[in-house]
Parts: C-alpha cells; sequence; structure tokens
C-alpha cells in the first residue's frame, strides 16, 4: 500500500468515516466442473444456471481477468479493479468443451481449465482429448492449470504420492503442451502441510483449494479459496454472494495444518486486519453442525468453538463479516481427517 492510500485510510479512521469496501486488493475466484449433465448434481451446474451466471458478470459491475494476471498483480502489489473475478473449471470433462467452453468463448471470458492428465490420457468419451485441450488454447482465453495425473486425494495419500503425480503429469504437460502450468489446484480440494510443501517446491506460483472465500493471498499462495458452484449453490443470488465478495484479512491461522490427525474437534481461530465493520457482527458456520460459537481474544483476535468432531473426509468453515453495499468480506476454510 502507497504512503499516499496509507495516510488517506488513517484520517478516514480518525474521523470515524464509513466507506464503502473496495475489493481493490482482493478477487473472487469462481469453479464449475461440469455442465448440462444431470447425473451429477453435486458436481454440475444446469445450462440455464450457467447461461444466468454468464449475462450477470456481463451486465454487471465486474472485471473478469484472466487467473494468472490476477495472481501476477496481487503478488507484485498492485491494485485490481472493483469486484475482479475469474473463473476456473476442473476435471476435464467432455461437457467443458460441449457446453461451456463455447459460451464462456462468445461471451468473450477467460477462464483456467485445471486438467487431471490421466484423464485426458484416458480415451473415455466423459473427458476432454489432448487435441480439444489445445483447441481451446488456441482458441484464447484459455489457461491450463495443473491438476495432478490420477486425481487423487493427495491428503490422503501423502507428500510421496503427490511428488510422483505431479512428476507424472509434468511429464504430459510437456509432450502434449510444450510446457508446464503455472497454478495448481488440489483434487477434490484436499491438502495438508506436508502436500502443500511439496506443490511449493515443485515450482508452482500459487495452488487453490475448494473453499469458498475471496482472497488477497494472504497468509497464504498454495491454498487459496474458490467458491464451487453445483444445481444447490449456483442460484443467481448464491452467485452474486460471491462474485461479490471481499477477501476478510486474516493472519495467524490455526490450525496452520488444514490436515487434522490430532485432536478432534480441532482449535480454530485467526486473527482479522483492520476492517470497517465490527468483529461483532462476524458469523461462522461449520458445514458439519450450522452456527458456531466465537470467543473473542482482544481486539482482533478469533477463537472458532466447535462442539462435534470434525467428520471423516473433508469438512468446511465459512466466516462472514459485512463489508458495505450487501457485500461480504468472506474467509472459508477447508479441512481433511484422513478416512484410513
Amino acid at each position: 500500500m502507497s504512503r499516499i492510500r496509507v495516510a488517506v485510510a488513517a484520517t478516514v479512521a480518525a474521523l470515524g468515516i464509513a466507506v464503502e469496501a473496495r475489493a481493490v486488493d482482493s478477487a473472487a475466484v469462481v469453479m464449475y466442473h461440469r455442465f448440462g449433465d444431470n447425473r451429477y448434481a453435486s458436481t454440475n451446474i444446469r445450462l440455464d444456471q450457467f447461461e444466468e451466471h454468464i449475462r450477470e458478470l456481463k451486465s454487471g459491475p465486474y472485471k473478469v481477468l484472466p487467473l494468472p494476471e490476477i495472481v501476477a498483480a496481487l503478488k507484485e502489489g498492485r491494485a485490481l479493479p472493483d469486484r475482479t473475478v475469474a473463473i476456473t473449471i476442473d476435471d476435464a470433462f467432455a461437457t467443458v468443451y460441449r457446453e461451456g467452453w463455447p459460451r464462456l468463448r462468445k461471451a468473450g471470458l477467460p477462464f483456467t481449465f485445471f486438467v487431471a492428465t490421466d484423464h485426458l490420457d484416458s480415451g473415455s468419451p466423459e473427458h476432454v482429448t489432448w487435441a480439444q485441450l489445445r483447441e481451446m488454447v488456441a482458441g484464447g482465453g484459455v489457461t491450463v492449470g495443473h491438476h495432478a495425473a490420477s486425481h487423487a486425494s493427495l491428503a490422503q495419500e501423502g507428500p510421496e504420492r503427490a511428488k510422483a503425480e505431479i512428476e507424472k503429469a509434468n511429464g504430459r504437460f510437456r509432450t502434449e503442451l510444450g510446457q508446464v502450468p503455472e497454478l495448481f489446484s488440489y483434487p477434490y480440494g484436499e491438502t495438508g502441510q506436508a502436500v502443500t510443501q511439496v506443490v511449493r517446491d515443485s515450482g508452482f506460483k500459487a495452488a487453490f483449494g475448494q473453499h469458498s472465500g475471496a482472497f488477497d493471498g494472504k497468509p497464504e499462495w498454495f491454498y487459496l479459496p474458490r467458491f464451487a458452484l453445483n444445481e444447490t449453490y449456483g442460484t443467481l443470488d448464491r452467485f452474486r454472494q460471491a462474485v461479490n465478495s471481499v477477501a476478510l484479512p486474516v493472519a495467524d491461522i490455526t490450525p496452520v495444518d488444514p490436515l487434522i490427525v490430532g485432536a478432534n474437534p480441532p482449535p480454530i481461530g485467526f486473527s482479522v486486519g483492520p476492517v470497517a465493520a465490527s468483529l461483532d457482527s462476524l458469523r461462522c458456520f461449520a458445514s458439519h453442525e450450522g452456527s458456531v460459537g466465537l470467543i473473542r481474544l482482544g481486539e482482533s483476535r478469533v477463537e472458532v468453538r466447535l462442539r462435534k468432531p470434525l467428520p471423516p473426509g473433508r469438512s468446511r468453515l465459512n466466516c462472514t463479516l459485512p463489508a458495505g453495499e450487501g457485500r461480504w468480506h468472506w474467509f472459508g476454510r477447508q479441512y481433511y481427517v484422513p478416512t484410513r
């Protein structure tokens, strides 16, 4: 932040002036899997829903940018336009080529396509082919992202498997595309500290999960949030809530490791940076028990008190705070309890 911006912020705070939230240093990322495939409601978006999303992005006050451009801007400390949004798609399903890509291309909206290379090698009609992927990239507006090789749960399998998966996929990317993607997404959004370190050491610029929230890259670049959209969580109201969200500035997150192998429920907490709204308005919800209790320690520390242990597999925490104009500061986290 420049000295001028710091001075202005200090003056506003001293005068007690309420200012509307501006997402100049954060962005919202949305994520899809399948398009118009009603066999899999949990990973599918209906085409009428998807077309509503596109109309909203085209007619509303949004700036849809390529995900690598957003990552580069935030890493370099450059401001982003208010309501910056990125579109991502995971898993290389064939409906991306048949339904998703044509609609995004017609609308002129860029997106990042995170693909697991074994899917493309399978020859299955359920997945895109390498030739189709190359066609999409050549058409412009499509960035390929890394989604490992077999789409295994890396949190469950561990760091050695993660390294092998990444190296295998790297070879296929080099052969088929001539380069290795610079952005990574964890299959199922599942990771742990050891796996995240493997991803970091592999040379990626950033990595994404599947937990909700806007992001500013602080405090971590290798477990960034995305809003997962499907038939249930793909209504226009939900979509607007997601793409208008603002990052909640947090630090000192506990537990540091989203892989839960010790105390369960884990002691969850985080410190909140300067925001206009009172932390008295902060609300948190856990996927396995709904609204959860919060304890304030000092002016900025928040401790979450879960009543029940996290169940095996994935669990999510979502914390929101009003950001003005009907928008929300949003912090999310996904935890993984091993299933074996």
